[in-house]
């Protein structure tokens, strides 16, 4: 199943563009990796910070910030740009191109691997290895890209979602409703019972397998050194033939094909799914429009073979160039621990990296609201949660599987033709990065 919301994760351009203009402008090598400058002496100059929509909504927050920061370390100053949605990987590349980018830098790891490569990010394993501890061992492996040795952003705010399901239906089908299904196999074999009690008039799920689908089935995604992918393995098209049974036993609803996140949605709101991924947003809407639905949402983890649930991870970058290197590792570290992330986390529904800060209270103790019981299921699976998502793997990439996965429950290929053929298409477009 997929988790369409990334609540405070602005969808935007791919890094095609910072793929392809990068190595012809960075002096990086060929084997990338910004390298560990030295970091250890007196925090001072000016930096500049660079975020990704957020001055509308939190102009306050990171002023007081800055404030806080420069009163820290007299000497300092912070001067912070915050570009729009739109366009942000193109402004990175004409930034990188004209050594023009910022020294400190809001990032997603698929926009930091190619910055990362191009020797433009720096390698905090080297340079602020002692902040590690600090942070959630799965944030902080998340900024690592494959084929480089290193760590190249800080782990900044995180974002998951659990499941929803509808008890009522599962009792129907004569299952526990309170024991809802936590693994594929769980997954595949109360789906199948669903359908065929209800004679193929309930599916359990809306959507098809996502690339995160196949890492929490245990899939091997890449190879070790990020060079080519490899999700057609055994146990890739073992999962895409048992997804075939439930699309041809209806267990996966017919218009999974053409889903988008908005119309799986609709489908459990109407009751012609049992299970979906969403947040407290969507519970709050369930309570207003089908008060039927609300009075039997069951809340659960993410299907898992692995034990670990999905995360989606946002970073803070230190440009390798800066030319005040000890300022821009202390102001990413200071954007990024924990007090800071604890307040930014209670102004919008997203969750801290850092160690420690999820068994806080707000996200622990129940106090009878929606939003309390997504946000303490959410966090609760992000102490041991990984992005799944492969940092190389592109928008148009994904097309390429989700067009395969298609082809394959439609029967026009078998799972392994197709899974072969999204993994020469990939392979081929990541060789052109």
């Amino acid at each position: 199943m997929r988790i369409p919301r990334r609540t405070a994760r602005r969808t935007v351009a791919t890094a095609a563009a910072l793929a392809v203009v990068l190595p012809l402008s960075a002096c990086g090598g060929a084997s990338g990796g910004g390298g560990g400058a030295d970091a250890s002496g007196k925090v001072e100059g000016s930096i500049t910070f660079q975020t990704w929509n957020l001055r509308a909504n939190f102009k306050p927050y990171f002023t007081g910030l800055i404030a806080e920061f420069e009163k820290k370390h007299p000497g300092t100053e912070v001067k912070w740009v915050d570009q729009p949605a739109e366009g942000y990987a193109d402004k990175l590349s004409a930034d990188a191109a004209g050594g023009t980018l910022p020294d400190v830098v809001n990032v997603s790891p698929d926009l930091l691997a190619p910055l990362a490569k191009a020797g433009l990010a720096l390698d905090l394993d080297q340079a602020a290895a002692k902040y590690e501890k600090e942070y959630l061992p799965g944030a902080w492996a998340g900024h690592r890209i494959p084929g480089l040795e290193g760590t190249y952003a800080f782990p900044w705010y995180l974002n998951t979602g659990p499941l929803f399901y509808n008890k009522r239906l599962f009792e129907e089908a004569g299952l526990d409703a309170e024991k809802p299904p936590t693994t594929y196999d769980e997954l595949f074999e109360q789906s199948l019972r669903i359908a065929g009690k209800s004679k193929g008039r309930i599916a359990t799920l809306a959507s098809i397998p996502t690339i995160e689908d196949f890492g929490r089935y245990g899939v091997p995604l890449m190879n070790e050194e990020g060079t080519a992918f490899t999700f057609n393995d055994a146990k890739g098209v073992e999962l895409l033939t048992r997804y075939k049974e439930l699309y041809d036993a209806k267990a996966l609803d017919p218009q999974a094909l053409t889903a988008t996140p908005e119309s799986s949605g609709k489908k459990f709101l109407t009751q012609a799914v049992a299970m979906n991924p969403g947040s407290a947003l969507d519970l709050e809407k369930f309570r207003k429009q089908a008060p039927a639905l609300y009075e039997n949402i069951g809340i659960t983890e993410q299907i898992s073979n692995t034990g670990k649930d999905n995360m989606y991870v946002m970073g803070v970058m230190v440009n390798a160039r800066t030319e005040h290197t000890p300022a821009a590792v202390a102001f990413a570290h200071f954007v990024t621990d924990a007090p800071r992330q604890m307040e930014f986390a209670k102004q919008v529904a997203i969750f801290p990296s850092t160690a420690g800060s999820l068994d806080d209270p707000y996200f622990t103790k129940e106090d009878g609201t929606d939003a309390t019981r997504v946000r303490i299921a959410a966090a609760e699976s992000l102490k041991t949660a990984v992005n799944y998502t492969p940092v190389l793997m592109s928008e148009q990439m994904k097309t390429e599987l989700r067009n395969a996965v298609a082809r394959a429950l439609q029967g026009k290929e078998s799972p392994k033709e197709a899974l072969d053929n999204a993994v020469k298409a990939c392979n081929r477009l990541l060789k052109q990065s």
